[in-house]
């Protein structure tokens, strides 16, 4: 059973309200899977229309037009204006309203409640930088998604299938961890190697030729844990057991400022938990030994 007024996913009309990099992704993936992309409405006119000039079929139009011609809207404006955007518009029984945002509680929806509509969340677990890129990458990504209501939850399913990507349902209240957790494979990565980079510059090297020479490790890295998962593709000088090498790392990063040797010691920390979960887990003397010396040297600054 279809949702009230809801055509079928391939007769659905689809809109946005926000037309930045995410939905423009959204949109072209939407398109390229056979679905309506109808309408989409931004803060500037001549945003839409280049929104359009990528999506055939797509119409220019304000937010409350979006709301009147479409019967799944997604809302992908920054989160700080999801609430006023829902509450500035008119919706109607029977249609959809769904953010993508990941951390926003569905509560920003209300308004949408209260005229009828059916409200959900949606949020694809991929980075859009590049629109284009993400298109290409994201068949195969999850999505995130939340919709109270069996039916609207039903046709998000389907389009998740659709667009070739798998389906994480999120429960009630749970959407700001769940994002928080994401930060930590997305952004975090590029404060690791922009670390990474920091300290190769103290020698002179170019920071675009350090990051040349770290993406490869990094995606050897993430092959090695989607074959061997997290703690027994670690690589490093904890998940041997080397101590010495630890305590000449610290000692070094110390002289270059204590920034860089508590961003380490905090790291190295946790490497130690991961390294005795391997299959050929440390020793509870070099778990020892090497957590000592992470406290002597981070006690000796």
């Amino acid at each position: 059973m279809m949702l009230p007024g809801l055509p079928g996913l391939s007769d659905l009309r689809i809109g946005f309200i926000g037309g930045g990099r995410l939905a423009l992704a959204l949109a072209i993936a939407c398109r390229s899977a056979g679905l309506r992309v109808a309408s989409v409405a931004s803060r500037r006119r001549e945003s839409a229309e280049a929104f359009c000039g990528q999506v055939e079929g797509c119409r220019a139009s304000d937010a409350q037009a979006v709301s009147a011609t479409c019967d799944l809207v997604f809302i992908t404006t920054r989160d700080d204006m999801i609430e006023s955007i829902a509450a500035s518009v008119r919706w109607r029984p029977g249609m959809a309203v769904v953010h993508c945002s990941g951390a926003t509680s569905l509560s920003a929806l209300d308004s949408a409640v209260r005229d009828g509509a059916l409200t959900g969340g949606f949020h694809p677990m991929q980075s859009f930088g590049d629109p284009l890129a993400a298109v290409r990458s994201l068949p195969g990504c999850v999505i995130s998604a939340e919709a109270p209501d069996a039916e609207l939850a039903r046709v998000l399913g389907e389009l998740i299938e659709r667009l070739g990507c798998h389906a994480n349902w999120l429960p009630p209240g749970v959407r700001a961890r769940y994002h928080a957790a994401a930060g930590y494979p997305s952004q975090f990565i590029n404060v690791l190697l922009r670390e990474a980079v920091s300290i190769w510059s103290t020698w002179g090297v170019a920071p675009e030729v350090a990051l040349k020479a770290f993406l490869p490790m990094a995606r050897g890295t993430l092959d090695s844990i989607e074959a061997r998962g997290l703690a027994d593709s670690m690589p490093g000088p904890v998940s041997r057991g080397d101590a010495k090498t630890v305590a000449a790392h610290v000692a070094a990063l110390d002289a270059l400022g204590p920034a860089h040797r508590a961003f380490y010691t905090s790291l190295c920390g946790r490497t130690v938990d991961l390294a005795m979960e391997r299959a050929q887990g440390l020793d509870d003397d070099a778990c020892r030994t090497i957590r000592a010396t992470l406290a002597e040297e981070s006690s000796s600054g």
